[in-house]
């Protein structure tokens, strides 16, 4: 067994974790991934897990689905140890009146601002200048937006301990004016063993050919896909075998479809929508360039998988991203929203070879600093 692995026998009982997510598999998403790990894994360690996912109730009208929801925390939170959860609204709101109420310790993941999140996907925000998260932090919004931005501040606020991806959310953590000793950063773990298939096999199969750059993620105004689209007919100067593959979906796919006909990028710009897990890993693999123009990431599991993907990188220097990617070295860097240093370093990569070896090898060696042993490890240490 490794070093930093915890036996079972420290443990002088085995504690009942009873998981509130909002997301499981089959789901496909960070939390969904999460939750399934701790379920996997905190048994192996001593520690008994319950799954209460609010996938369950969300045929329900809005408002009844969260009573129903807390309703059954109450009910299987009485013989739990710890009701862990996953955001601060959605489940987190009444996990945390159910952990009150049966008087359970509670502790709370914080992988976002749910209140930001939900004011930059009202259909106006995206006519006028983004709110960056920073300054969403400093200024007063309208009236649900605040009530969102209230009631994520109590849940982490009666939470014992919360736990955040990165220190760019810690930071985040400290605005709302949650107390450092409270929050730990535990990166999210990543197993790359579903990255094995070799690049040309996979673009034999899925019949890929010429320069390939891929995108993934929800179409939303911070996610950038807007100016990705415009720097193609630029790219295509040098390379007019080139594609931009676009995976995901999101408010934002009717306005980027018009974009990519308006400018004449229907041969060249594919909306391959929600994919498969494992196909979103397939055309990471078979891709040469991927580019995540984002204006924010508290942490990108994403980034890792492209990695292992053997792909290089071309991502904004913001957030949690900067944790992960070091300009340069296993990545490179621009300012978001930046066409001219995208499509610079795009060319960058498309005309080096020498650089796309040298960023993908350490891009390798970094995914093995996110070992899954070492995540459920530092997890159960905030948990017993």
């Amino acid at each position: 067994m490794k070093e930093d692995s915890l036996k079972t026998s420290e443990y002088s009982q085995s504690k009942k974790i009873l998981i509130a997510t909002g997301i499981y598999p089959p789901d496909i998403g960070g939390p969904a991934t999460y939750s399934k790990q701790l379920f996997d894994h905190l048994p192996l360690h001593g520690l008994s897990v319950h799954i209460m996912n609010f996938s369950d109730v969300r045929y329900l009208p809005k408002g009844l689905r969260h009573f129903v929801y807390f309703l059954k925390l109450l009910k299987e939170g009485r013989s739990a140890d710890i009701i862990f959860a996953q955001d601060p609204v959605s489940v987190g709101l009444p996990a945390c009146l159910a952990s009150n109420i049966l008087r359970k310790r509670f502790v709370l993941k914080v992988v976002g601002d749910y209140a930001w999140e939900q004011y930059c996907q009202k259909p106006a925000i995206s006519e006028f200048k983004f709110t960056s998260l920073e300054k969403f932090q400093e200024e007063k919004f309208d009236f649900i937006t605040e009530l969102r931005r209230r009631i994520q501040k109590y849940v982490a606020g009666k939470a014992s301990r919360l736990i955040v991806p990165s220190h760019y959310l810690k930071e985040i953590m400290l605005k709302w004016g949650i107390k450092e000793n409270k929050i730990s950063v535990i990166y999210n773990s990543f197993d790359y063993s579903a990255i094995l298939e070799d690049k040309d096999e996979v673009r034999r199969e899925y019949d890929i050919n010429g320069y390939i750059i891929v995108s993934v993620g929800r179409l939303v105004p911070w996610k950038g896909f807007m100016s990705l689209v415009e720097v193609m007919p630029d790219i295509l100067k040098d390379n007019p075998q080139a594609k931009l593959l676009i995976i995901g979906d999101g408010p934002e796919m009717e306005k980027l479809k018009s974009k990519i006909i308006n400018i004449g990028m229907t041969d060249n710009v594919i909306m391959l929508g929600k994919l498969p897990h494992e196909e979103v890993l397939a055309y990471l693999k078979a891709s040469d360039v991927f580019v995540l123009n984002t204006a924010y990431e508290g942490f990108s599991h994403q980034l890792l998988e492209v990695m292992a993907s053997g792909t290089p990188i071309v991502t904004t220097n913001i957030g949690g991203n900067v944790e992960i990617i070091e300009d340069n070295k296993n990545g490179l860097l621009v300012e978001y929203d930046n066409k001219n240093q995208i499509k610079r370093s795009i060319l960058q990569l498309l005309s080096s070879e020498d650089l796309v070896r040298a960023l993908t090898e350490e891009g390798k060696k970094t995914v093995n600093n996110f070992s899954k042993e070492r995540m459920i490890n530092e997890t159960i240490k905030i948990l017993i």
